[in-house]
């Protein structure tokens, strides 16, 4: 069974919308490089000071292993991120019926 992992990081979100323009081909290679680690679905949102990821991941080992990478850390620091830890909520996907 699959997890979703949600990720809420502190931030300037100016620099990261910024970064999505500017950068569009390194965040092309992240995306690329999660879903050879087992990333099936992703998606960000921006809110009041915050940048929020919503992703679904084969296991929370490939999301721990992708997210932990030092490389991935410095990336997420260099378009905008706070150097305040990001709050990070795992769940175990599961099935319903007014799933779309």
């Amino acid at each position: 069974m699959s997890v979703l992992v949600v990720v809420k990081v502190s931030g300037d979100t100016a620099t990261f919308q910024k970064a999505l323009a500017d950068r569009a081909d390194e965040f092309v290679a992240v995306g690329d490089r999660a879903k050879q680690m087992g990333a099936i679905h992703h998606r960000f949102g921006i809110g009041d000071g915050v940048v929020v990821a919503v992703d679904e991941w084969e296991t929370v080992e490939a999301f721990e292993q992708f997210f932990g990478d030092p490389k991935m850390k410095e990336f997420v620091a260099s378009i905008g991120a706070s150097p305040v830890p990001p709050e990070i909520t795992i769940a175990e996907a599961i099935a319903s019926p007014d799933e779309f």
